[in-house]
């Protein structure tokens, strides 16, 4: 009854990882590579292509943990692996939230000066890898609790 709970829980949480590795190493350079203002212009149109693969994974993914927890909960060793997992996931979602909605609007809405452009991109893409270790940890901890 929990394998589908854990599958979901690490594929999830690698997926996610994934999908923003992608965005690392693809859009990353290209977006780095463009024009500040014209980076803007890119990020207000095609933005909202990223947002909506997210839930595609984020949902599954704390499907996966909360299934996983509930099942292992009385096993202390594995509930605390899947509770370390979602720990990590939520410090995850706590930053995209607290940081990335608001300088991804500021963005969008192009409200900042194209001179702070290159300096915000840079920033936003280094907290992009902390969410990215932290959705491999995510996997890892699930994975290490899948298999005990």
């Amino acid at each position: 009854m929990i394998l589908p709970f854990q599958i979901l829980a690490v594929v999830g949480s690698a997926a996610f990882a994934g999908v923003m590795l992608a965005i690392a190493l693809i859009l990353g350079p290209f977006w780095r590579s463009l024009p500040p203002a014209d980076f803007l212009t890119w990020f207000a149109a095609n933005s909202g292509l990223i947002v909506r693969t997210i839930p595609l994974v984020v949902g599954p993914t704390i499907f996966g943990l909360v299934g996983s927890i509930v099942l292992s909960w009385g096993d202390a060793s594995i509930r605390n692996l899947w509770l370390a997992a979602l720990g990590c996931i939520a410090v995850l979602l706590g930053l995209t939230v607290a940081y990335f909605f608001p300088i991804n609007a500021t963005f969008n809405q192009g409200a900042i000066a194209v001179d702070d452009v290159p300096g915000q991109l840079d920033a936003w893409l280094a907290v992009h890898w902390v969410r990215i270790v932290l959705a491999l940890a995510a996997a890892v901890f699930g994975l290490v609790a899948a298999t005990r």
